[in-house]
């Protein structure tokens, strides 16, 4: 049997394990699937159980069975690409004879002291709940602050609102308005928002350090009962200590079947991949179902076609009966696209579980 490792239980690993499974999976392969938990965790949802308005059981997905898949479940430590190996941190190293890295992404702390210490993290389930247990425990009236005004810090700040009415609670972002990614419309109207249910902002916070209960904007000290950090990300670890070429992100340069050049046979998907989208589930899932369909034809020994990656959009929600987005250069804010993202989710579930 050829084993076909998969590293990643996310979007991108689970596309590729049923892109390959629902296309006549040679008889020869076993794919190997290796994650921490044993099911998925809707990782757009995190800042919900964050702020304590959806349960950790509402954001798992199980992994599908088949004849010819194996689930193993631990840390990844190491990957040896010249041995084709993986190595766990409690269970005998893995040999493949196809790889895909699908790890995902870690906070980016931009060499800021403290940062990694005095702040929280809604990137991993297991921190997420951290971060919903001393989210929960700040008293009546608190100061909770949100370092970074991007999607991420714009949904907790949100759904934290929702969830925590009694709370002071403010967006840090270094740029002149939230969601700098997003028209300025989008950002109107998400500024709009939060005036209107007494969300701070403030702009133009270059934050040099933090210290226990304590944001430093260069020299102004900044109180904070709990700080959460969505400042950035970047590929995990394991990912970084690679010996490959990489782009300025950290991100693995890939070739046109997004191959490691050196080792085709190890594909990266997701956020680790260098490709020419933002970090996104849509992306990740996106490139996965083509390699999937890339694997499908070099295992008939045809030549890969390609096609473009189309990408719909990008949504967000404020608290449960607001959103926004952008559908291709169209913008769109209200009751619809929260309406939108909360269909996106169902599906979800519908097509992974």
């Amino acid at each position: 049997m050829r084993k076909f490792v998969i590293l990643g239980g996310g979007y991108g690993g689970l596309a590729i394990i049923q892109g390959l499974l629902n296309h006549h999976l040679p008889s020869d392969i076993e794919l190997v699937l290796v994650d921490r938990m044993p099911f998925q965790g809707i990782k757009t949802e995190y800042y919900a159980l964050a702020a304590g308005t959806a349960s950790d059981f509402d954001l798992r997905i199980a992994f599908p069975n088949h004849p010819q898949l194996t689930k193993t479940y631990g840390d990844v430590t190491s990957i040896d690409l010249e041995n084709k190996t993986v190595h766990m941190d409690q269970s005998d190293p893995i040999v493949y004879d196809y790889l895909v890295i699908a790890l995902g992404c870690t906070d980016r702390y931009h060499g800021i002291p403290g940062a990694e210490l005095y702040s929280n993290s809604i990137q991993t389930f297991s921190s997420t709940r951290l971060t919903y247990q001393r989210l929960n425990d700040v008293k009546p009236y608190g100061n909770v602050h949100i370092i970074g005004g991007g999607l991420s810090g714009v949904e907790t700040a949100a759904e934290l609102r929702e969830s925590r009415p009694d709370l002071n609670i403010t967006i840090l972002d270094r740029g002149s308005r939230v969601l700098s990614a997003f028209p300025a419309t989008v950002s109107k109207y998400v500024e709009q928002w939060f005036q209107d249910h007494d969300v701070q902002t403030r702009s133009h916070i270059s934050v040099s350090h933090l210290e226990d209960g304590v944001v430093f904007n260069g020299n102004e000290p900044i109180h904070s009962d709990v700080t959460v950090w969505t400042g950035g990300i970047q590929p995990v670890k394991v990912v970084q200590d690679l010996q490959v070429p990489k782009d300025t992100g950290g991100r693995v340069i890939l070739n046109q079947y997004y191959q490691i050049p050196d080792h085709t046979e190890v594909f990266v998907v997701g956020d680790c991949a260098s490709i020419p989208f933002a970090p996104s589930a849509q992306a990740a899932g996106a490139q996965a179902e083509q390699v999937a369909e890339i694997m499908h034809a070099i295992w008939r020994g045809d030549t890969p076609k390609l096609h473009k990656i189309h990408l719909k959009g990008t949504l967000g929600a404020l608290g449960s009966k607001a959103g926004f987005g952008l559908m291709g250069r169209t913008s769109v804010k209200g009751r619809v696209p929260r309406m939108l993202k909360s269909g996106v989710l169902w599906l979800s579930r519908r097509h992974f579980g």
